[in-house]
């Protein structure tokens, strides 16, 4: 059985690991007024993706002024100097291009997917909008209601991404990772566009910023076109931002929450640290085949133990983010499988089982090359993608990281031993640095303060 996952194992390191592809395919520049460009070379499709990644997001705001980032991402399409309110989108979709921005923890992004000639375009708007946005007032309080909204149904309707909320402020006590993306309510009520006007004169700037084009260009193409469009914009002095650290063992944490669920839920979390933030930075491939090991499809530990042979759950999930900024978080979730009366008691006891067993006992080198192989077949699946391509260097850029990491977490990820496995569960796994969220179903929907 060992043999023929070590075999896909090989063939898909020899995929990923072509000596000199991605030195050969990947090139970086600066702009003298801080701005870096990361061009990567794809040339299978005349298409182009175009990512200006901001090293801002919810880990850098405060209490008072959360949801300032995601808020600025929305009024980032209500105008600039050349164009007026949604003028720029406008243009791009009759032009074919596909556009749209996201915020995180720790960035705000902007992307167009488009034929390549349309990308002198698209840098054009981008460095229009990193520089003269006008911010009209009118605009801004009619999009602080659709944020507002989105805040209602996306979060405080929907009774798991509220818990998962309530649960962060607990699992984050020293951290900005505790806020929430959107922000809270009570932010978002008295939020002004003075607020906003200062967060974009403050974060964007050319030397806050990465911009990522994956696709079928040439470097210095897309170099001549950066300097011309985004070289003029000036760069300025940005604030001290340091990363968001947690304490190492916060102690366990408890919080029980009602909300309008029918089903009841369990989601525990353990302080762990990210590659950005880690002294032991092989500490971290640990974790990320740890993971995978717990959840990695229908012969993971989880669902094989805990959902098919004891029946005590429904469903169960864990999952970790390596490339935060600041510390993260491994998190494992459940529900317990009513209709067999099992309870959230019964629940965290089975999960400790399970954690338990690889303190105890390393995996089997056939069942960590097994999970090796899917975790390396994601990457193999991500890197098929132009705009994963990007996503994954802005990502790791903007947590303070080099896009160089993409290959080399091969050899890291091959380098990973059982015994490592076992020694990550003893370090990480210890109720000194778990959270536990008990979700309960409303005992009086009637009642329901939300």
């Amino acid at each position: 059985m060992i043999k023929p996952v070590r075999y896909r194992l090989m063939l898909l390191l020899a995929v990923l690991s072509a000596p000199g592809q991605a030195d050969e395919r990947t090139h970086e520049f600066r702009l003298d007024n801080g701005l870096k460009l990361i061009v990567r070379e794809d040339h299978r499709a005349p298409v182009v993706v175009s990512q200006i990644w901001y090293r801002i997001g919810s880990s850098y705001e405060y209490p008072g002024m959360t949801g300032l980032s995601h808020m600025l991402e929305h009024m980032m399409f209500k105008g600039s100097r050349k164009m007026e309110p949604g003028g720029a989108s406008r243009l791009l979709r009759e032009l074919g291009v596909e556009e749209n921005a996201f915020t995180g923890d720790d960035y705000t992004a902007y992307y167009q997917v488009m034929a390549r000639d349309r990308l002198p375009v698209a840098f054009e708007l981008e460095a229009d909008r990193m520089q003269t946005l006008t911010l009209p007032a009118d605009e801004f309080r009619q999009e602080l209601e659709v944020v507002k909204e989105e805040r209602r149904l996306r979060t405080d309707d929907q009774p798991s991404a509220l818990a998962y909320e309530r649960f962060k402020t607990l699992a984050f006590p020293s951290s900005s990772y505790r806020n929430p993306t959107v922000g809270w309510m009570r932010d978002l009520q008295r939020m002004t566009v003075e607020d906003a006007r200062h967060w974009y004169q403050t974060w964007y700037a050319p030397n806050n910023a990465t911009l990522v084009v994956v696709g079928d260009v040439r470097p210095d193409e897309v170099r001549q076109l950066a300097e011309h469009y985004f070289g003029p914009v000036p760069g300025h002095e940005l604030p001290l931002a340091k990363a968001p650290l947690e304490l190492e063992e916060p102690g366990e944490r408890r919080l029980t929450l009602h909300v309008r669920t029918q089903l009841p839920s369990l989601v525990m979390g353990f302080n762990v640290p990210s590659l950005a933030s880690s002294t032991e930075p092989r500490q971290i491939q640990d974790l990320r085949l740890l993971s995978a090991l717990l959840d990695g499809g229908y012969s993971a530990r989880l669902s094989t133990h805990l959902e098919r042979e004891q029946e005590l759950v429904t469903g169960a999930s864990a999952w970790y983010d390596a490339f935060s900024r600041g510390d993260s978080l491994f998190t494992l979730s459940a529900t317990p499988n009513v209709q067999k009366q099992h309870s959230l008691a019964e629940v965290e006891a089975g999960l400790w089982r399970e954690l338990d067993a690889l303190k105890q006992t390393p995996p089997t080198a056939g069942e960590l090359e097994r999970v090796r192989a899917q975790v390396i077949a994601g990457l193999v699946y991500e890197r098929d993608s132009i705009t994963r391509q990007a996503s994954s260097i802005g990502r790791l850029e903007s947590a303070g990281l080099s896009w160089q990491l993409l290959d080399q977490e091969l050899d890291a990820l091959g380098s990973v031993t059982p015994e490592d496995i076992q020694q990550a569960a003893r370090t990480f796994f210890t109720p000194a640095r778990m959270s536990v969220a008990h979700v309960l179903p409303l005992e009086n929907p009637a009642h329901d303060p939300h």
